[in-house]
């Protein structure tokens, strides 16, 4: 068995660093992460693109369903992603919260809702489903 852990998160490829994410828990059943919305991620309309939105949503639940595999030497990829987009923010804290719908021995599916910091209302919500993969050697 291939005995790995999870790749640091303090230290974020560039295009998470961007997204400005910030992981709070990680675990196999559960992420929650924090991003704080502004001009940096805007439309030209001046509101949040929808694709930081989907950034968060793979990424919160590929970490996730990663941690649950990484026991056995893999870990999760993203091959579908469906994001809903409830309600428009032009700035604002939002938190990311992912956990598995289904964890099986191939696949797995995660729900995400982002809320709104300031009174928990749903911005958006995402459901992925991931493959279970081995790790490069």
């Amino acid at each position: 068995m291939n005995h790995k852990s999870l790749p640091s998160l303090q230290h974020l490829p560039a295009f998470l660093a961007a997204l400005g994410m910030e992981f709070e828990t990680v675990e196999p059943s559960r992420v929650v992460a924090w991003i704080e919305l502004g001009p940096d991620q805007h439309t030209p309309w001046g509101v949040v693109h929808g694709g930081a939105y989907t950034t968060a949503i793979e990424s919160a639940a590929s970490v996730g369903a990663s941690a649950a595999v990484l026991e056995r030497g893999q870990f999760a990829v993203g091959v579908n992603n469906i994001t809903d987009f409830v309600r428009p923010l032009v700035r604002g804290r939002v938190r990311v919260v992912a956990e598995p719908i289904h964890q099986g021995a191939t696949q797995q599916l995660w729900e995400v809702n982002i809320t709104r910091a300031e009174d928990g209302k749903l911005v958006a919500r995402g459901q992925v489903r991931l493959q279970n993969v081995d790790l490069p050697s």
